[in-house]
């Protein structure tokens, strides 16, 4: 009886429950993640330039706020809105920004009208812009799953963040991961979400956005086949589409793009350490 209660004891550390977050990489196109004051009551209500943040309970019952940093934050000291339930005044909360430096790339688009769109071609574009817009600012109230699993097997072919030129024309940074596959090849949903929007767009192609809880969005582009629709609920490693090689590519294979409050930062931070290499294959 001694050693079947001494076992027991000594298997407790392992039946905590401990909060997983994401990784912490306060740079451009990262995620800082600063802790808030535990003695205040009830959660707080974040904000940082004008924007709602992810706030989570830890389990020291701390809470901490989860904000993505754009790719054209500029280093430096930067400052959160607190107000929390019991407060007339609002905190503000410094925090710092470090620099990096992101690789450029040159791709050709055979296509020159996805580089130059024609004028008949930008009233669509527009509309496609604000549906993405929309569909970036969606938020639910439940907290998200940050132990995200890859979307698709497959080298990555574009890395988060890169300094981007079509045809030798600038464009905005690479807001996401590619990871090249076979056209056909399954895309799993990375964590538990829900399909706030999907549809052909004249960029992106097939794609496809989730929500997860607070803000938290992932994006696919590019693909062959969509195999879910706008309000359907999706577990983590269910199929929601098929890699392709529709809208602006320049071969197949998968982009993704993990967002925080309305911004696109580097969907590795979601990823376990060993899972953060290239070429790794998503565990379902």
């Amino acid at each position: 009886m001694f050693y079947r209660i001494l076992s027991l004891l000594l298997l407790l550390p392992s039946l905590s429950f401990a909060t997983e977050l994401p990784t912490a990489s306060a740079v451009p196109g990262g995620i800082a993640i600063i802790p808030l004051a535990a003695e205040q009551a009830g959660k707080p209500h974040v904000r940082y330039i004008k924007r709602k943040v992810m706030v989570i309970k830890n389990d020291d019952q701390s809470w901490s706020a989860v904000i993505g940093l754009p790719l054209s934050i500029k280093p430096g000291t930067h400052h959160l809105s607190v107000q929390w339930p019991n407060k007339k005044t609002k905190q503000r909360i410094a925090f710092e920004v470090k620099p990096y430096e992101y690789e450029s790339q040159y791709l050709t688009i055979k296509n020159k009208r996805k580089v130059n769109p024609y004028k008949n071609d930008m009233q669509r574009i527009k509309k496609e812009r604000r549906r993405s817009g929309k569909a970036k600012f969606q938020w639910s109230a439940q907290t998200p799953q940050f132990n995200f699993i890859r979307p698709v097997s497959g080298p990555e072919s574009s890395q988060f963040g890169l300094r981007r030129f079509f045809n030798k024309q600038p464009r905005r940074p690479h807001g996401g991961l590619d990871i090249a596959a076979a056209e056909g090849t399954p895309i799993y949903a990375p964590a538990d979400g829900k399909v706030v929007e999907a549809g052909n767009f004249f960029f992106n192609g097939n794609c496809v956005f989730l929500e997860h809880g607070q803000g938290l969005i992932s994006f696919y582009a590019h693909m062959n086949k969509i195999k879910v629709k706008v309000g359907d609920t999706v577990k983590q490693g269910e199929q929601i589409g098929e890699v392709g090689q529709t809208g602006r590519v320049t071969g197949p294979h998968l982009h993704w793009s993990v967002g925080l409050n309305g911004t696109w930062i580097n969907p590795k931070l979601f990823l376990a350490a060993d899972d953060q290499t290239a070429n790794a294959a998503p565990k379902h």
